[in-house]
C-alpha cells in the first residue's frame, strides 16, 4: 500500500527511485508508525499522507549542485528525519548528522539508520542552541537543512551557525514563506548569510502553497549566536 502510494507520488512529482530506495522508505514508514504508538512523532500517518507530506515534501530541499558525493548536511531539530533521512535515501551519497534536542527520537532514528543499513549518518542528542556552540559542529556543515515549524528568523539563528563559509541553510517552509523571507533578512545578515533563493513547491494531488529557501553563508555567524536556549524564539531578531 505504502509503496505503491510513494511510487505514484514520485512519479507525479518528476522523480525515479529504486527498488533499493522503495524497500527502505518503505521500511522507514513501518518503523515510523510502529514507535509512534510508543513516542509521538508525527500526527500524520495515513500511507499516501507519509508519502506525499513527509517523503516527497523532504525531497523537495535536494538540489542536485548543491547535494554531492561526500556533502556534510545537518538536519536540526530533525523529529522523526524529516527531511534529513529521505533526503540521505534519495541521496546516499551526503554524510548525515540528525540533531534532535529529545532522546526519545534521537532513539528511533538510530534504530532507523541501523535496519535501513544507511552508512555516514550520526544522531546526536542535542539543543540547536548548545550543538551550535560545540567546536565539532559549529560552521563544519556544507548544507543545514530544517523542516522545523519555527518562523525563518528564529530558525536561522539555530541553522546557520552550523554553517561554513560557501555553504547554505535550506529551510523547507509552508504558505506564509514569502512573509519569513521579507521577516528574516536582518536575522539572515546578522548569522552571516547574504543572498536568499526562494523555489515555490508543488507537492502532488496537494493545493497548498509552500516553498524551499536556500540561503547563502558568506560570512562566519558572530561568536554571541546563537543566544542561549530560548531566547531566539522569545525575542527573534527582526
Amino acid at each position: 500500500m505504502f509503496k505503491e502510494e510513494l511510487q505514484k507520488a514520485a512519479a507525479e512529482y518528476g522523480i525515479n527511485l529504486t527498488e533499493t530506495q522503495i524497500a527502505q522508505y518503505n521500511r522507514y514508514f513501518e518503523l515510523l508508525i510502529e514507535w509512534n504508538e510508543k513516542i509521538n512523532l508525527t500526527a500524520i500517518t495515513a500511507p499516501k499522507d507519509v508519502a506525499i507530506k513527509h517523503i516527497i515534501d523532504s525531497i523537495t530541499a535536494y538540489d542536485a549542485a548543491l547535494f554531492q558525493a561526500g556533502t556534510t548536511v545537518i538536519d536540526v531539530g530533525t523529529g522523526a528525519g524529516f527531511p534529513g533521512l529521505p533526503l540521505k535515501i534519495f541521496c546516499p551519497e551526503i554524510k548525515l548528522t540528525l540533531m534532535d534536542s529529545l532522546n526519545k527520537r534521537i532513539k528511533f532514528l538510530q534504530t532507523v539508520v541501523e535496519e535501513l543499513g544507511l552508512k555516514d549518518v550520526e544522531c546526536v542528542h542535542a539543543r540547536a542552541e548548545e550543538g551550535a556552540r560545540n567546536k565539532k559542529y559549529r560552521e563544519s556543515f556544507d548544507i543545514a537543512v530544517s523542516r522545523a515549524v519555527a518562523r525563518l528568523p528564529i530558525l536561522c539563528e539555530y541553522c546557520l551557525p552550523f554553517v561554513k563559509k560557501g555553504g547554505h541553510f535550506i529551510a523547507l517552509k509552508g504558505m506564509q514563506y514569502n512573509d519569513e523571507a521579507e521577516e528574516a533578512v536582518k536575522a539572515i545578515k546578522v548569522m552571516g548569510g547574504s543572498s536568499t533563493e526562494i523555489r515555490p513547491v508543488k507537492l502532488p494531488e496537494i493545493d497548498d502553497k509552500r516553498a524551499v529557501i536556500i540561503i547563502n553563508k558568506t560570512m562566519p555567524t558572530p561568536k554571541t549566536y546563537p543566544r542561549k536556549a530560548g531566547t531566539p524564539t522569545k525575542n527573534p531578531i527582526v
